[in-house]
């Protein structure tokens, strides 16, 4: 939390200005946190260098982690193109993200150091962090299969990024189900197929937004919520999401849209 800037303009203030100025100086205060972050001078959550940090990050980890089979497939070379075209990266920003890739994919590619500098330039914020794991797990999830050595590097970028063995299983999860989702969106069925797709559907639907079936209205409804404002594109980008990557939080929020809808239909009264 950004208080800093406050406390020291209502002290300040206070001691120069009275109340008058406690007040001052804590609107003051105010907008000197919102401009720096909260820190006393630079602020690594703000601004270009946590967007380029990302941009750079994602790509170089995808390569590290597209590499750990022993040969990066054409697949995979593949998706992280699609995920470039997704983004609309042309030129320069194109070649950056391309020569990452290729940075990662060296055996002596520093990981750990890399996810921690994307850490320390983001300023920890959890939402980003995890929009960067979700991307790295569309990247592993490209040819339908999570090895063992893909599944651990993936338990290493999560610990550097602070998440438990248990919130990566459950991203793990949830981002299958998503896959799973998507697909029976956009098939066409018979009327039999339809039936038992519907069933599969709304379980994915549960798992999407990490709720059970026997979980009541109001718990879904906050799940939900909470997973929207997670994902909210204006709010990522605002945060240092890089706006090419916007697309990718729309898509996030188009799943969980339509998994809610789903659960909605099934339940009738939410």
């Amino acid at each position: 939390m950004r208080i800093w800037g406050k406390l020291l303009g209502v002290f300040f203030g206070l001691m120069f200005g009275g109340v008058f100025g406690a007040l001052l100086g804590l609107w003051l205060g105010h907008r000197f946190d919102k401009a720096v972050g909260g820190s006393f001078g630079f602020s690594y959550g703000n601004g270009k260098l946590v967007q380029q940090e990302f941009l750079f990050s994602t790509f170089a980890v995808l390569g590290h982690i597209a590499k750990s089979k022993g040969v990066v497939t054409q697949h995979e070379i593949q998706v992280a193109s699609l995920l470039m075209d997704k983004m609309g990266l042309q030129g320069e920003v194109r070649r950056q993200a391309q020569d990452a890739f290729r940075q990662g994919k060296d055996p002596d590619f520093p990981l750990d150091e890399q996810v921690a500098r994307f850490v320390k330039s983001a300023g920890g914020r959890w939402d980003l962090s995890q929009m960067f794991m979700e991307i790295q797990l569309q990247g592993v999830f490209a040819d339908g299969v999570v090895d063992a050595s893909e599944r651990a590097l993936l338990q290493r970028v999560a610990k550097g990024l602070g998440f438990s063995e248990r919130q990566l299983e459950s991203m793990i999860s949830r981002w299958e189900a998503e896959l799973k989702f998507r697909q029976h969106y956009n098939q066409n069925y018979t009327h039999q197929q339809r039936a038992q797709a519907s069933t599969q559907q709304l379980q994915e639907a549960y798992q999407i937004l990490g709720v059970d079936s026997q979980d009541s209205d109001q718990q879904v409804k906050r799940a939900y919520r909470k997973l929207m404002s997670q994902h909210h594109p204006d709010k990522l980008v605002a945060k240092g999401l890089p706006p090419e990557m916007m697309e990718l939080a729309k898509q996030r929020t188009q799943d969980i849209q339509q998994a809610y809808e789903c659960i909605k239909q099934h339940r009738k009264n939410l």
